[in-house]
């Protein structure tokens, strides 16, 4: 039987590139024995040719939300989420100059109950979807007011290796 939706715990891991988000998202889902979202933007960026455009952001942006939505409802009491559509938000301002509308319509629609942002205390590993390896600090900053502007409970979470896990479960235990 599947859980109310209603009940679910919903969990962010949200940071720059190169922090890990997918890693936490796969241990924590194993840890509590639940699923967790992947990030629909990596998928759809591996598809492309060129780099991502306007429309793309959007697509992208539906995407998540709609992985999200598929996979709430096989949630065990805690979704995790690897990222959010804010990273749209992040990636558009920077890119565009600007969010796509539909993204900042939804984003006070669409909370989460804990974010946990990931610091940029991990080495940088190269990867043919990230671009920004000299601007962790200033994503990491944006990453914070983003939060802040929308109020969100979140705890930064920072270590190498088994220390970065049990921060995570710490700050998920503490919550839950």
């Amino acid at each position: 039987m599947e859980n109310q939706t209603s009940e679910i715990i919903k969990i962010a891991v949200v940071g720059p590139e190169s922090t890990g988000k997918s890693t936490m998202s796969a241990y924590l889902a194993a840890h509590y024995n639940t699923i967790w979202v992947p990030e629909y933007a990596r998928g759809y960026c591996e598809k492309l040719t060129e780099p991502p455009t306007w429309q793309d952001e959007i697509n992208m942006f539906y995407g998540q939300v709609a992985l999200e939505a598929e996979l709430l409802p096989k949630a065990n009491k805690l979704l995790i989420c690897d990222t959010t559509f804010i990273t749209v938000k992040i990636w558009s301002e920077y890119v565009f100059g600007k969010s796509p509308q539909e993204v900042l319509d939804e984003l006070p629609k669409h909370p989460y109950d804990l974010y946990l942002l990931l610091n940029i205390d991990l080495p940088w590993e190269e990867d043919p979807l990230r671009d920004f390896p000299n601007m962790r600090e200033h994503f990491m900053e944006v990453w914070e007011k983003e939060l802040q502007e929308l109020n969100a409970r979140y705890v930064i979470i920072s270590g190498i290796g088994p220390e970065r896990y049990e921060s995570a479960v710490a700050a998920v235990e503490e919550f839950v």
